[in-house]
């Protein structure tokens, strides 16, 4: 893995597509655990991939059901355990969208902007079947994708007819008969296979340049909070209010500007306006506290005798 930041999206905003999201997987390479359920900078894995197509008008997830971030669709393959074809076709089965973005459910670095660059790529190639991401080696990743739903419903009738059944089948029958457009990502492409890779992920997202965006992201899913606000903004407030009053006012006034945003019923452009006048009260303080002392110093432009008031006159 080499830059951390997700692609910016090409052009204009995405169109509205649906999600389907596979997480039923055996997960052998990691002795069986619940691999979706695992967790990297405290949140599951499943849910850090919810969090990147928050925006699908429809998310379906492929597994057994269980408590998520955020409300999804359920769905299965029959028998369950049937392999990625057979449980791409039961959730393509709830979506309607003429676009579906399929994703495996252990992309640990998997973000919106990335979601949105696939479907601007595809998008951009119109007579393309799909915008797939490739690894940090070049091979294709289908699992972290955008498709054309109907070329995606055709080819697996047509496996299904060719074999009687979708079960067992590897991805590789599907996506080598589709027209494919390619996105080199070798972050976002970054899956959790085994104990090696789960070590790797929690240990980057606490590195120096990405730990306070990951912190904030797993806050605002642990709270309930869909709000983007600017981090320099709220940093440089607790600056000002621990420098220009006390330590102990960085934190309180920080709160206190989310508290009034809430009260406002304000989005973030409540929250910006709310630190300006704390950030304004903040620097009168200062400015009071260095006038006081320029008050208590002597004036060094006259001479001082002991005893004498350095105003007295």
């Amino acid at each position: 893995m080499t830059a951390y930041e997700p692609t910016p999206p090409p052009g204009a905003a995405p169109a509205a597509y649906d999600a389907v999201v596979l997480a039923g997987g055996a997960a052998r390479r990691l002795g069986g655990v619940d691999k979706p359920g695992l967790r990297v900078g405290g949140r599951a894995l499943l849910d850090r991939v919810l969090g990147a197509c928050a925006d699908a008008r429809a998310t379906v997830v492929v597994a057994d059901r269980r408590p998520t971030a955020r409300p999804v669709r359920w769905a299965r393959e029959e028998p369950p355990g049937g392999g990625p074809l057979a449980a791409l076709d039961a959730g393509l089965r709830h979506t309607t969208a003429d676009t579906v973005v399929v994703l495996s459910a252990d992309l640990p670095f998997l973000h919106e902007a990335t979601v949105h660059t696939l479907l601007a790529t595809l998008g951009a190639a119109p007579d393309a079947a799909g915008a797939l991401l490739t690894d940090a080696d070049g091979r294709d990743q289908p699992l972290v994708a955008a498709y054309r739903a109907a070329a995606l419903r055709s080819e697996l009738a047509a496996l299904t007819q060719e074999h009687g059944a979708l079960t067992g089948l590897p991805l590789r029958r599907l996506t080598g008969a589709l027209d494919l457009t390619r996105v080199p990502d070798p972050v976002a492409s970054f899956d959790c296979d085994t104990w090696d890779d789960l070590a790797t992920a929690r240990a980057r997202i606490r590195e120096h340049g990405h730990v306070l965006d990951e912190w904030i992201s797993a806050a605002k899913d642990e709270l309930g909070i869909d709000l983007d606000v600017d981090i320099k903004v709220l940093l440089d407030l607790a600056r000002d209010a621990a420098h220009g009053v006390a330590r102990p006012a960085a934190p309180l006034t920080t709160f206190l500007v989310g508290y009034a945003a809430g009260r406002a019923q304000g989005g973030p452009e409540a929250v910006a306006e709310a630190s300006r006048k704390a950030a304004a009260l903040a620097q009168r303080w200062a400015d009071e506290a260095a006038a006081a002392q320029a008050d208590a110093a002597p004036d060094a432009t006259r001479d001082a005798t002991p005893g004498t008031r350095p105003d007295a006159g």
